[in-house]
């Protein structure tokens, strides 16, 4: 699959360099970014050549004719990217979240359906073993009705400025962060969201761009009632990047915890069954690519059977949904109920 990236800054060179490289199915025959410094990095960085580098999408798309787009720019740039690329007649994959409203969301997604393409978005926290194999133990109904979730995500006092010293990120918790969690809730229970109520805070000495710390109760249709905590500046012991997960059902609980940080002594891949007084570890399964190459693998796979990806702009309308749900909720004080077209 020959694939355009779009967006080429510093997250945008790390896909480049550790997951477009390493994904076999897929060629890179192109890069865009509207900033030249970004451009200049792309090939200083030895990613590509200079005559593969382009400003506009439009001349990119003419040049190296791709079958689909990679946009991995920052937030504003997700949508005009992807109308770009639809327009063209090309499939997208898009980081998260992959528009700054539910609104411009739905928009798109009903744009990339008139025009029978995909629109596809890197949840990739999805493609991870134990993730695959506690959804699994939900649909297979053994420990009978789940009951409630309490989900535990920490990490100590990252990400506080950017290397200028201004602050970074607006929702530095709730939209960079925690939409990955939102998503896994709906991925492991198949079920959607109703309502989200969720108080934020923003400890002193810290130099986010919004609250780094907060807590939110989300109510499911037909189902459990989620607790969830996150902080970035958290004192406690850390958790793995997908959190630390309780899920009780009738006859037992599940604990679990995914996508390890890879760091020394770090917090693993692992999920425990505890019922009858007892426990065991669960086998997680292999998978073929996990994270961002799993993302990638995903989307070229989906095309190549002429089906539909895992996660779906559609699809992720539930989880953009928890997530500005929540975002609404903290600034206002109030239970919001969730709502997707």
């Amino acid at each position: 699959m020959r694939l355009l990236q779009i967006g080429m800054g510093g997250w945008g060179r790390d896909w480049a360099a550790t997951v477009v490289a390493e994904v076999p199915d897929v060629k890179p025959v192109g890069y865009v970014d509207m900033l030249p410094a970004s451009l200049t990095a792309v090939v200083d960085a030895g990613i590509a050549r200079g005559d593969l580098c382009f400003s506009e999408i439009d001349e990119a798309i003419r040049a190296t004719s791709p079958d689909a787009v990679l946009i991995t720019a920052n937030l504003p740039g997700h949508v005009p990217a992807a109308r770009a690329a639809l327009a063209a007649g090309l499939p997208v994959l898009v980081e998260k979240p992959f528009a700054p409203s539910l609104a411009e969301a739905t928009a798109l997604v009903e744009y990339a359906e008139e025009r029978d393409l995909t629109v596809m978005v890197s949840q990739n926290y999805r493609f991870q073993p134990a993730v695959h194999a506690v959804r699994e133990i939900v649909r297979a109904g053994t420990l009978g009705e789940l009951v409630s979730i309490a989900v535990d995500f920490r990490r100590t006092g990252v990400r506080r400025t950017a290397p200028s010293g201004r602050p970074v990120l607006t929702d530095p918790l709730l939209g960079d962060m925690s939409i990955h969690h939102f998503d896994l809730m709906r991925a492991v229970t198949g079920r959607e969201p109703e309502q989200v109520y969720c108080r934020t805070w923003h400890p002193d000495g810290y130099g986010y761009g919004g609250p780094p710390a907060g807590a939110a109760v989300i109510t499911f249709r037909d189902g459990p009632i989620v607790s969830y905590r996150g902080s970035w500046v958290s004192s406690g012991p850390v958790t793995a990047w997908g959190g630390e997960w309780r899920m009780e059902f009738e006859h037992g609980e599940v604990w679990w915890t995914s996508r390890p940080d890879g760091s020394e002594g770090g917090v693993g891949e692992a999920a425990r069954i505890r019922a009858d007084g007892k426990e065991r570890a669960v086998a997680l399964p292999e998978l073929t690519a996990t994270d961002r190459a799993g993302s990638l693998t995903e989307f070229a796979a989906s095309l190549r059977a002429d089906r539909a990806p895992e996660t779906t702009g559609r699809d992720n309308l539930g989880s953009l949904a928890i997530t500005y749900a929540a975002i609404e909720s903290a600034l206002t004080g109030a239970p919001i109920d969730v709502a997707v077209r």
